[in-house]
């Protein structure tokens, strides 16, 4: 790709502290931090808006964007890993984040589903938790949704692949979990699934063995992974 681009990228998110991590022929990924927030909240809810719903209003849209930023801030810590896929142009086009738990802060899967992965999963303390969420790819950016979503994925478990004590959690959309278990993504579901952020929205975890299927084939999609 023009080595213009990505300068002309690298200029755009330099105040931002984003790290170009890997390069691809129309976008390019970047590991962001918490000044990303309020970018990836604006754009993570407009994207649910526009994939699962036909008409809303402006102050649904601000409501929730408010809420997910203010849920971001509360978990972001200094071991998330927050991803970014920007175009030609600097805009982003895909995001993911994930973060370790500290086995104090309130979840969303707690907050929303009432359930808490210690009792769900494991109470022993050489587990470890990580939190998968925010993933969204611009509904029109003319790119193949599907391998983005394979590039983001497998950086944001990465660090469970790279620990066999550790296990995911995430609240995922029921249609991008049927997707996920197609590329081989193991999951169990541990409540019952609600709607939430425009979509019925299921809360899951998932060990190194289930996430190996999928890391396994597809992790060498992004350099980074």
């Amino acid at each position: 790709m023009d080595k213009k681009y990505f300068c002309h990228i690298n200029q755009e998110t330099k105040n931002n502290m984003e790290k170009q991590i890997a390069t691809f022929k129309d976008y390019a990924i970047f590991m962001a931090d918490k000044t990303s927030l309020l970018e990836i909240a604006q754009f993570v809810v407009k994207e649910n808006y526009s994939h699962h719903l036909s008409s809303f209003t402006e102050k649904e849209v601000n409501e929730d964007i408010k809420s997910v930023l203010e849920e971001e801030e509360y978990l972001y810590d200094n071991k998330s890993h927050i991803y970014i896929a920007r175009d030609v142009f600097g805009n982003i086009i895909g995001c993911i984040r994930s973060f370790h738990w500290d086995k104090h802060k309130i979840l969303p899967i707690e907050k929303i589903y009432g359930i808490n992965p210690l009792n769900a999963i494991h109470q022993e303390s050489k587990y470890s938790f990580w939190h998968i969420g925010r993933f969204a790819v611009a509904k029109d950016s003319g790119i193949s949704t599907l391998t983005l979503f394979k590039r983001l994925m497998a950086l944001a478990v990465k660090p469970i692949v790279e620990d066999k004590y550790s296990y995911m959690i995430a609240e995922i959309d029921s249609k991008l979990l049927k997707v996920m278990k197609v590329l081989g993504f193991g999951t169990r579901q541990i409540g019952k699934s609600i709607d939430y952020l425009t979509s019925e929205t299921v809360p899951v975890c998932s060990s190194k063995r289930g996430i190996m299927g999928f890391f396994s084939k597809y992790g060498g999609l992004c350099k980074a992974a």
